[in-house]
């Protein structure tokens, strides 16, 4: 099991899970869940990277996000992500 401790680290696991969310809707057009309309994931991404992605460019913001989430991990204090 891997714990996620502080808001920084549950942050690297919401983009994860946001990025595979994204690669999903690209493959099959299936949402995740009702509120991860493809819409409101793009919006999440965006407000994550801090950067403007096309419309539809669900694999782009995916790949951002998995890049985003693994600087962010790298940059944090040991302890932080923990797999027992």
């Amino acid at each position: 099991m891997t714990s996620f401790n502080g808001p920084e680290a549950v942050s690297v696991y919401a983009m994860t899970v946001l990025a595979s969310g994204l690669r999903l809707y690209a493959k099959t057009g299936m949402q995740p869940n009702r509120a991860y309309t493809p819409k409101a994931m793009m919006s999440a991404a965006e407000r994550y990277t801090g950067r403007k992605f096309k419309a539809r460019d669900y694999e782009g913001a995916a790949q951002a996000l998995k890049d985003a989430a693994q600087a962010l991990a790298q940059s944090l204090p040991p302890g932080s992500i923990t797999k027992d």
